[in-house]
């Protein structure tokens, strides 16, 4: 029974992944650096993301109150080629929870493929992992780290 289980746990990993290659793979990740949080647009996908626009669930604000849901960014990526990324800067960890900017968020990305296919995917972030993470400053943390 085990053998398979494990069979057929492998096969549905082949399947998973061959449904994927040949596609874009569209991504958005909040990324916690040393502090800052950052917002990530990825294809990681092997083929080109044509028309990508990203919906949030909430809105909120990054540093100087500007408002993150709603840059131009999140409405339309004319192209993101295979293995590419877009990523911006968004505010302090310290800051962001500070302002009370909410931490549950679903991020709605739409894209198309050069043969005009459709694909869209929902993706959950909570900040909240990151409140109260400890981190160096200066010379010992991140002030010298190279980005």
């Amino acid at each position: 029974m085990a053998k398979s289980k494990s069979d057929a746990l492998e096969r549905a990993d082949n399947s998973a992944a061959e449904s994927s290659s040949g596609r874009p793979d569209v991504i958005l990740e909040f990324l916690f650096d040393c502090g800052t949080f950052h917002i990530a647009i990825r294809n990681i996908g092997d083929r080109p993301a044509l028309g990508i626009s990203v919906k949030f669930s909430r809105k909120f604000t990054g540093a100087g109150d500007k408002e993150f849901s709603e840059l131009p960014l999140f409405k339309n990526i004319e192209f993101l080629g295979p293995g590419r990324e877009i990523k911006t800067f968004l505010d302090t960890s310290h800051s962001y929870f500070r302002r009370k900017q909410p931490t549950k968020l679903f991020a709605d990305i739409s894209y198309r493929d050069s043969l005009n296919r459709d694909y869209a995917t929902t993706i959950k972030h909570d900040l909240e992992i990151y409140r109260g993470i400890l981190y160096l400053t200066g010379e010992q943390g991140c002030a010298g780290k190279a980005n």
